[in-house]
């Protein structure tokens, strides 16, 4: 059913002329491209991976040049190009206010939950990110995060596409265990948080969720 996209990925794969670890030549660019510009789905990349290293070689590639292309986007926004981002952008983010509040309130555990599922795209999630109270370091932990269960999901998905006979059942099992695991920490967080009156999670503003702020 899927022979088309096997061939197409194959082919386009062959064009480069590179093998191995060696495509991180040609995709941590294209990542960097789609973190800025968003004009293609990172899908596309982890299928590239998985094709060329298999399931385990792709998706750590792919947890590399995503995590490698949030940090440099969030960086360059909040650090090189705030005003110019602030000007450009700025309008275009109003239709996600909501989910703002939410960055403001939960810090990185919004940015796990968007980075996993596909609420809006990994472009925006940074540049909502790069002008939210979300510190540096607490930035890069959440998107290592969020990137690793994100791909984990997605290449559980390419994985039965690429290689329907194999048995997966194993990187399935391990993703429902850590999915386990960061539910467990975020109710641990918050029911710390509210003990001390503060909401804002870990790598958020502490002034968010107190009165009167």
């Amino acid at each position: 059913m899927f022979s088309w996209l096997n061939d197409w990925i194959g082919g386009l794969v062959e064009l480069t002329g590179l093998t191995g670890y060696s495509i991180l030549i040609v995709t941590i660019p294209l990542a960097l491209i789609q973190g800025f510009l968003g004009i293609y789905p990172f899908s596309t990349l982890i299928f590239i991976h998985v094709y060329t290293l298999g399931v385990s070689g792709g998706l750590l590639a792919s947890w590399l040049a995503g995590t490698l292309s949030a940090v440099v986007v969030y960086v360059v926004c909040k650090y090189l190009f705030e005003d110019r981002f602030r000007r450009r952008w700025g309008h275009k983010l109003e239709k996600y206010e909501k989910w703002q509040i939410v960055f403001e309130r939960y810090g990185i555990w919004a940015i796990i939950f968007l980075r996993t599922l596909p609420v809006m795209p990994n472009n925006l999630i940074s540049f909502m990110s790069s002008i939210s109270p979300i510190r540096l370091s607490s930035y890069i932990w959440s998107s290592i995060i969020g990137n690793l269960s994100h791909i984990w999901l997605f290449g559980i998905l390419s994985s039965k596409i690429l290689f329907p006979d194999t048995n997966f059942s194993y990187l399935i099992g391990s993703y429902i265990a850590f999915c386990i695991v960061l539910i467990v920490a975020f109710v641990i967080t918050l029911r710390r948080s509210k003990r001390t009156g503060k909401i804002g999670g870990m790598g958020a503003d502490p002034r968010y969720g107190q009165p009167g702020a």
